[in-house]
């Protein structure tokens, strides 16, 4: 279902302000909390939503939108008249093949990008950990809507080490493949990636700029990169539509052409992998997969 709101043509390279101003504070009062809750156990309080506001100078609103998404993402649980607490920590499946690697052919579809954030400014404490840089050194934070055939699909939240990529440009980020220009003009060549995905639901400010309703369902995508130096490069967090996006994997659940192992040897009799039922595949054989992404057709 899409939205009957009128579209604003935009030019190639323009920012819109008034989106990215948006996206900027609820991106900082997000890691602000995603800061906290790091620090935290499962089941600790985090301050209440008056003392946050206080510390982050921002609006009651703008803090309960991003408490908002926290909760819906199973990091956080409100409970009524105690507070908010760290949610359970979450089960994580881990999918490798049999040479620690995974195939990701890129999505169908003609991809293009409109920037909607370019800025330099400190890593912070999270974002530092994740690129192993000092939270006072440099990154850019970059805020870009992605589109396919012209239909807003993704938003993107790039961070990217500025010393190792310091003339990123405008054009790089709308124009051709990120990593195709980190590799021809800044010399970084990126050689691994490891990316969680998960479910969520979009927020108002994300809706509108999706063109879906509020409250859509979404994929959460996460993903830190590395270069062939063991550097990290990039730390990126993305919300695909729920609506039109989907991950579609090829398991090889057959048994290797190695010899049989020795009996006794470590396996992972009681691993489960998504969607078999625990127990159905116990040779402790290694499941091989390639994973591609889909963009459906819209209604």
């Amino acid at each position: 279902m899409t939205s009957d709101r009128p579209r604003r043509t935009r030019t190639p390279l323009e920012i819109d302000t008034a989106a990215s101003g948006a996206m900027l504070k609820r991106e900082r009062v997000r890691e602000a909390i995603l800061e906290l809750i790091e620090a935290r156990r499962p089941g600790d309080a985090i301050p209440s939503e008056r003392v946050l506001c206080a510390e982050l100078g921002v609006s009651r609103p703008t803090l309960r939108a991003a408490v908002d998404e926290l909760v819906v993402a199973g990091l956080l649980v409100r409970e009524h008249g105690r507070g908010m607490f760290v949610a359970a920590e979450k089960i994580t499946q881990e999918l490798v093949s049999d040479r620690n690697a995974f195939s990701l052919p890129q999505a169908g579809g003609v991809w293009t990008s409109r920037l909607l954030e370019l800025r330099t400014l400190p890593a912070g404490a999270r974002v530092g950990r994740r690129l192993r840089i000092s939270p006072a050194a440099e990154i850019h934070y970059v805020a870009r809507l992605r589109l396919v055939d012209g239909t807003p699909m993704a938003i993107e939240h790039l961070h990217v080490r500025a010393d190792l990529v310091p003339g990123l440009t405008s054009e790089e980020l709308e124009q051709g493949d990120l990593y195709e220009h980190l590799r021809d003009r800044h010399g970084i060549q990126v050689s691994e990636a490891v990316q969680s995905i998960e479910p969520t639901v979009v927020t108002r400010a994300e809706a509108d700029l999706l063109d879906v309703p509020e409250f859509s369902p979404a994929l959460l995508f996460e993903r830190l990169t590395t270069d062939t130096r063991g550097r990290p490069v990039e730390y990126v967090h993305s919300l695909y539509r729920g609506d039109r996006y989907r991950i579609v994997s090829r398991l090889a659940l057959g048994p290797r052409a190695d010899p049989p192992a020795t009996p006794g040897a470590a396996g992972a009799p009681d691993g489960h992998h998504p969607g078999i039922p625990p127990g159905d595949f116990t040779s402790g054989d290694p499941v091989t997969f390639s994973t591609r992404g889909v963009v459906q057709q819209g209604v």
